[in-house]
C-alpha cells in the first residue's frame, strides 16, 4: 500500500531532519515550489535523496555570529560583496541541490557566471 502526504501534513521542530529517499529532481522541484521561499527549513538534494532540517535557534545565533565574521573578512580584504541570505543552488545536470544559510556573491562577475558556484561564498 502506498500513503500519499502533503508536506502540509508534516511538522518538524527546531533541530529536527526529515529524510526522503527516491525523490526525482522533478519532485525535488515541485517540493520546493511547495515550501516557498519565506520558510525557516534548509533543503539538501543529493542524487535522490532529499533532507529537509528545521534550524535551532542555536544554529541562528552561530549563523549570524559567522555572517558577521566573514562580511568583516570580506571588507578587510577589500573585496566586493554582496549578501545573497539563503539562496537555492541547483545543478540538475549533477542531481544536487542545496541551501546554504547566508551567502554572499562577488558583483563583478557577469550574469552567466551566476551559476557558478565558485563566485560565493557560503
Amino acid at each position: 500500500m502506498v500513503v500519499t502526504l502533503q508536506l502540509s501534513q508534516i511538522d518538524l521542530l527546531p533541530g529536527q531532519c526529515l529524510t526522503l529517499r527516491e525523490i526525482t529532481w522533478t519532485e525535488f522541484e515541485a517540493i520546493l515550489d511547495e515550501l516557498g521561499e519565506h520558510r525557516a527549513a534548509r533543503v539538501a538534494y543529493y542524487q535522490g535523496v532529499l533532507e529537509i532540517r528545521m534550524p535551532t535557534s542555536e544554529h541562528e545565533v552561530d549563523k549570524e555570529l559567522i555572517g558577521d565574521m566573514v562580511k568583516i573578512l570580506l571588507d578587510e580584504l577589500q573585496l566586493d560583496w554582496e549578501p545573497y541570505g539563503s539562496t537555492t543552488f541547483k545543478r540538475a545536470e549533477m542531481a544536487v541541490g542545496v541551501e546554504p544559510d547566508t551567502c554572499f556573491y562577488d558583483p563583478k562577475c557577469s550574469q552567466n557566471d551566476w551559476q557558478a558556484t565558485d563566485k560565493f561564498v557560503c
